[in-house]
């Protein structure tokens, strides 16, 4: 019955115009408390693929709720987060609408993502000693597969840094599987395993701010050169050398983030 309650649904949803269906959103899952964040991650995605486009109005609450097979309070909250990203705007009587780009400019942050602009801060500067070890050890026990490997990663790096702004996910992607391959050619699988692991816990609580902080402050010829100086040591066999290298770069991330006070730049 769900489903088919479900399918009417989507058939509405088509008569009246809107776009927004569920086989749009293939990557929803059900987790609990982050519902409201899975479904403000795939309307994102939606804004960002140009499904959804400046001006378009969303779907009311009822209906993605519906569609998406959520509570109302759960869009409700996902649609908060949204406004909070200046992705949405809500204007009194007629709804929710997707916020034009070109206007939103600088805004000062709510602070809910100033607490998770701190939180990453925090991360990243705990991490600064564990990326700069396992650099370290890559240096000493890289193989040629291991270089191969963060080379890959480099030019992945270069193509998307090449793309500005619209290249930051992949920046962020190619960058986590850069130092995932200097943490595989350590040759310790422990240090493999709890770098991911934070890695992982980054990507599900932290992801929009990443990327934000990305297109903000951490594409550019600077900090591609902040990595490829890591993987020329690693290279070497320079063990000191990488460790420093790793070192500066993330503690050079954790202050430009930091340095952003309370400001969206994006």
């Amino acid at each position: 019955m769900r489903d088919a309650l479900m399918a009417s649904g989507r058939q509405i949803l088509h008569r009246m115009g809107y776009y927004v269906t569920r086989t749009s959103f293939p990557s929803l899952r059900r987790r609990g408390p982050t519902l409201p964040e899975a479904v403000a991650g795939e309307l994102t995605q939606a804004i960002r693929a140009g499904r959804l486009g400046p001006g378009d109005r969303l779907p009311g609450e009822q209906q993605l709720a519906s569609e998406f097979g959520v509570s109302r309070p759960v869009v409700r909250e996902a649609i908060s987060r949204l406004q909070q990203e200046g992705l949405v705007e809500k204007q009194q009587g007629r709804g929710a609408f997707v916020a034009d780009p070109a206007r939103s400019g600088v805004f000062r942050i709510s602070p809910a993502c100033f607490a998770k602009r701190q939180e990453l801060a925090k991360l990243l500067e705990m991490r600064t000693g564990l990326e700069a070890d396992a650099a370290a050890l890559a240096a000493l026990h890289r193989r040629p597969a291991d270089l191969q490997a963060m080379e890959a990663e480099l030019a992945n790096l270069v193509a998307a840094d090449a793309r500005g702004r619209d290249g930051a996910a992949d920046w962020v992607a190619a960058e986590n599987a850069f130092y995932a391959a200097i943490a595989s050619a350590a040759g310790n699988e422990h240090v493999r395993v709890f770098l991911e692991m934070m890695s992982v816990q980054i990507s599900m609580h932290l992801s929009s701010v990443v990327v934000k902080n990305a297109m903000a402050v951490e594409l550019g010829g600077a900090v591609l050169a902040e990595h490829i100086a890591v993987h020329a040591a690693i290279a070497a066999g320079d063990a000191e050398a990488a460790r420093s290298s790793a070192r500066r770069h993330f503690t050079a991330a954790a202050a430009r983030l930091v340095a952003r006070a309370d400001l969206a730049d994006i």
